[in-house]
C-alpha cells in the first residue's frame, strides 16, 4: 500500500525529470528541429565555447548570481523568522488569521503580483503618493536599475514567505514540550527558549531546505523576472531564464540554450556537493 501511495510521485519524476535527461545531448549537437536528435550533426563542445565567449552571457550570469545571492541571504531566513513569530502567538484565532493572510499571496500568479507591484510603484501609485505627503518627488521605481533587484527580492519574499513557514511550523510542532517545561523551571525566558530549544531543534530542517535551495542556486524562475523586467532594467535584471526564453523560444537556438541548462545543473550539483560535505561534518546532510 505504501509503494502504491508513492507510485504517482515516482512516475512524475521518471517522466518529467529522468526521461528529459536524454535530451541533454542536444547541448553537444547543432540541433535542427526537423532532423531530430539522431539526425542533427555532432559538434562537441562548440556550444559551450560559444557560450563562454559570448560577452552578454557574463552579464546574464552576473545578474543571475547576484539576485540568487540576495534571495538566499534575505529570502531564506524570512520564513524561519516568521515561523518563530507565529509560534509565539498564543491566541489561536489571531494565529490562524495571520497565517491565512500570509499564505494568500502564494496562490496568486506572478502576472497578478507583477501588476500589483507596477501599480504600487508607478508614478501615481501608493508609494509615490506617500512620498508626496512629505514633499518628495515621485520616483519611477520600475524604470531605474538601482531599485530592480531590491524589488525582485522583496516581492519574492512577500509572495512566498507565508507558504515557506509551513515546513518550519511542522518542525516546531514536533519539538518535545517537556523541553520547554524544563527550561521554564530553570528560569529561561521566551527568548532563551527560542535560542536554545526551538532553533536548535529546527536546525536539521533548516539545513535540508538550505541544501535544496543551494542546488537550485542559479534557477531563479522565469515568471517573476519576466513580469517585472522592463527595457530600462535589462542590464541588471536579464537572467539566464529570460535569456534562454529569447534565444531558445524566440530565436530557435535550442543547442545553446540546452548547454546553458546543463551548465546550470552542473553548477547546482557542485554547490550542493560542497555544502553537503560541509554539513556532514555536523552529522547532517542529504546523503
Amino acid at each position: 500500500m505504501l509503494y502504491l501511495m508513492i507510485a504517482p510521485g515516482i512516475v512524475y519524476y521518471i517522466v518529467f525529470k529522468y526521461v528529459p535527461l536524454a535530451g541533454s545531448m542536444i547541448a553537444f549537437q547543432n540541433y535542427q528541429i526537423f532532423n531530430g536528435i539522431q539526425g542533427s550533426p555532432w559538434v562537441g563542445f562548440d556550444n559551450f565555447i560559444y557560450l563562454f565567449t559570448y560577452p552578454d552571457f557574463y552579464i546574464v550570469l552576473r545578474n543571475t548570481a547576484l539576485i540568487a545571492l540576495y534571495q538566499l541571504v534575505f529570502g531564506f531566513p524570512a520564513p524561519i523568522i516568521l515561523a518563530l513569530l507565529f509560534n509565539e502567538v498564543r491566541l489561536m484565532l489571531a494565529k490562524r488569521t495571520l497565517q491565512s493572510l500570509f499564505y494568500l499571496p502564494h496562490f496568486l500568479s506572478w502576472v497578478v503580483v507583477g501588476g500589483i507591484v507596477f501599480e504600487l510603484l508607478s508614478s501615481q501609485g501608493m508609494v509615490n503618493q506617500l512620498r508626496g505627503l512629505f514633499g518628495l518627488e515621485p520616483i519611477l521605481f520600475m524604470q531605474q536599475e538601482g531599485f530592480f533587484r531590491s524589488i525582485v527580492v522583496v516581492s519574492g519574499i512577500w509572495k512566498e514567505v507565508g507558504w515557506g513557514t509551513i515546513i518550519y511550523l511542522a518542525a516546531i510542532a514536533g519539538i518535545n514540550p517537556n523541553l520547554y517545561e524544563a527550561a521554564v523551571m530553570d528560569g529561561a525566558n521566551r527568548w532563551k527558549q527560542i535560542m536554545y530549544i526551538t532553533i536548535p531543534s529546527m536546525a536539521p530542517t533548516i539545513l535540508v531546505l538550505f541544501l535544496l535551495n543551494i542546488g537550485n542556486f542559479l534557477e531563479l524562475g522565469f515568471d517573476q523576472i519576466y513580469n517585472l523586467l522592463t527595457p530600462m532594467t535589462y542590464s541588471v535584471g536579464d537572467i539566464i531564464e529570460t535569456y534562454v526564453y529569447r534565444a531558445g523560444v524566440l530565436q530557435g537556438q535550442y543547442s545553446v540554450t540546452t548547454a546553458i541548462g546543463l551548465f546550470q545543473s552542473v553548477i547546482g550539483f557542485v554547490l550542493l556537493y560542497i555544502f553537503n560535505r560541509l554539513a556532514r561534518k555536523s552529522e547532517q546532510g542529504l546523503w
